[in-house]
């Protein structure tokens, strides 16, 4: 049984590849933007209505 097949997904802005649920961010996953660190650090100017 594969239970990773129904893990939410997002797209990354940046690199524009999905990404996949993980438990480190259960807590936060409506706040979570990019994959990696590596995207987050290379990042996308916020407009004001992200904000």
């Amino acid at each position: 049984m594969h239970h990773k097949l129904s893990l939410p997904q997002k797209i990354c802005p940046v690199c524009q590849r999905p990404f996949n649920w993980r438990k480190k961010w259960c807590n936060n996953w409506e706040r979570v933007i990019y994959c990696s660190k590596a995207c987050r650090r290379q990042g996308l100017p916020l407009t004001e209505k992200d904000v």
